[in-house]
């Protein structure tokens, strides 16, 4: 597993090796994550949900949950967010109080649309985990694609409380307090992303909306991811 990640190639030889030395489903887990760093996202994705099924009767309820949350960021990186979503639902069902499963769940429901959805994946996970600075944030973004303003700037000053430096969740204030009509909080908030994550994905998003601000007093909300 560690070779797939670092060169997937070969790892993808090994795992092929392997399997017909009787490697068996470890052998298979090992060529779909090959795959996914080979970018063949669709091909991973759907052998990892083939795997989970012949595991059904041989392997525990957290490793088939493992590989159906696997199969459900394939499906994520292919842009098939629907099936993403299924899957990740498929592993909650496995393991229903999983924080991480909820978390990936919540996220692929946000990216199909379905922010109620995440956004009561989160709950569960921060009734469990209050501290969970991650659920804080994509909880804030959620609510604040619902036009939940004030909850959502109440969860990413607690994240922003427990990790001031975050640039996801800095990104994430900027967005909400524009929205709010607090011009001079968002600029400040995206300018600090971009001092502590040049170059990032953050960055990139915070200094599109900058541009907005200087172009024409808006900012157009990027997501904090």
């Amino acid at each position: 597993m560690k070779l797939a990640r670092q060169n997937p190639a070969e790892a993808r030889t090994l795992a092929q090796s392997w399997r017909e030395r009787g490697g068996a489903h470890p052998a298979d887990h090992c060529a779909a994550v090959a795959l996914i760093g080979l970018k063949q996202y669709k091909e991973a994705a759907m052998r990892l949900e083939a795997l989970a099924q012949a595991m059904t009767t041989t392997a525990p309820a957290g490793l088939r949950a493992e590989v159906l949350d696997q199969a459900g960021q394939a499906w994520g990186l292919a842009g098939d967010p629907v099936r993403a979503y299924a899957a990740a639902g498929a592993a909650v069902a496995l393991q229903p109080n999983d924080l991480d499963l909820l978390i990936d769940r919540a996220q692929a429901a946000a990216t199909v649309g379905y922010y109620d959805k995440a956004v009561a994946d989160l709950d569960h996970v921060l009734k469990s985990d209050p501290s969970r600075v991650d659920a804080l944030i994509y909880r804030a973004s959620a609510n604040r694609a619902l036009d939940r303003l004030d909850p959502a700037l109440a969860d990413v000053e607690k994240a922003i409380a427990r990790v001031p430096n975050s640039a996801p969740a800095l990104l994430e204030r900027g967005n909400i307090r524009r929205l709010k009509g607090e011009n001079a909080g968002a600029r400040q908030d995206l300018q600090r992303v971009g001092q502590l994550a040049p170059g990032s994905q953050a960055d990139m998003a915070a200094k599109a909306n900058i541009e907005h601000v200087q172009s024409s007093g808006q900012v157009e909300p990027e997501k904090s991811r």
